[in-house]
């Protein structure tokens, strides 16, 4: 479920961005999600038994805990902004590959962090998928988008790592802390940094940048972006869970935006696309079938 509702998140961010002004997309979609989280949080006050029968209960949290949660924000954001950028000025259908490789990340993260050992099965499918992007990098070439050159591809492989590093910070907090309440604090963080980032870079020099427009589809990315984050934290704290399944069946909805490229934006060169994507996805199942294995 996580997975599908990613893809329609990446949709509805690639509707939103279209010759629009990046930072201002951003904080209103997270301050959209803020504003709902609010809810659940001030009713867990006030009616903490019925938030708790709808699995919406935010507990409170020490400060320790609140800086943890900080954290995370922070590293979060770094990866969405990047992530909003690279996605504005980059077809889709080379956007949403690269984004499907960060499971492969996140398991050589757990290699190294975690001393967490890669069956054979999994060691296959780090290098069939890390060969694929490599193919990719040179299929871009025939769109003219050289990844040596490209400063929009880099920062969505710095999306990506970010995004890995934010899944493995995710195994530690969902094993310590209350899932609900990192997905609101954390949220209610976002958009306080952004207000922040907004009035200080963005507003004050907005007429020499993309002008900002309100499009619906921005409601779209909270909305979709909240169920997703709220179904994938549900995932990882349930007993028995690994980061490495978890985040590879997440990023499988990467196929969900590369068709909606496909199909509605008919961007080019789909068939070695397609290819490149597929060899990708069987790199990252192996790794859910050798972590199962393992």
């Amino acid at each position: 479920m996580s997975a599908v509702l990613l893809g329609i998140y990446d949709v509805f961010k690639k509707i939103s961005l279209k010759e629009n002004a990046v930072i201002p997309v951003l904080t209103f979609s997270i301050l959209i999600s803020a504003g709902l989280f609010l809810i659940p949080l001030v009713a867990s006050t006030y009616a903490p038994e019925s938030m708790q029968a709808i699995r919406f209960y935010v507990p409170k949290v020490n400060l320790e805990t609140h800086l943890y949660i900080l954290l995370k924000s922070f590293i979060v954001l770094g990866s969405w902004i990047s992530a909003y950028f690279g996605m504005k000025n980059i077809p889709i259908t080379i956007y949403s590959p690269i984004r499907a490789t960060q499971p492969v990340w996140t398991v050589i993260g757990a290699f190294f962090i975690f001393s967490e050992r890669l069956t054979p099965m999994q060691t296959i499918g780090v290098v069939i998928t890390i060969t694929f992007f490599y193919l990719f990098s040179l299929a871009g070439l025939k769109e003219g988008i050289s990844w040596k050159k490209n400063k929009w591809i880099w920062l969505i492989v710095l999306a990506t790592l970010l995004g890995s590093a934010s899944g493995l910070y995710d195994k530690h907090l969902m094993h310590e802390f209350d899932r609900v309440a990192v997905q609101v604090y954390s949220t209610l963080y976002q958009a306080i940094i952004m207000l922040i980032v907004l009035f200080t870079l963005w507003y004050p020099n907005r007429k020499s940048t993309t002008p900002f427009q309100w499009r619906w589809s921005i409601i779209g990315i909270s909305l979709f972006l909240m169920i997703a984050d709220y179904v994938y934290y549900w995932s990882l704290s349930s007993e028995g869970s690994l980061i490495s399944i978890v985040s590879t069946i997440r990023r499988s909805g990467a196929v969900v935006p590369f068709l909606f490229g496909a199909l509605f934006l008919k961007e080019k060169n789909l068939k070695m696309k397609g290819v490149l994507l597929c060899g990708i996805l069987v790199g990252v199942i192996l790794l859910t079938f050798g972590a199962m294995r393992g």
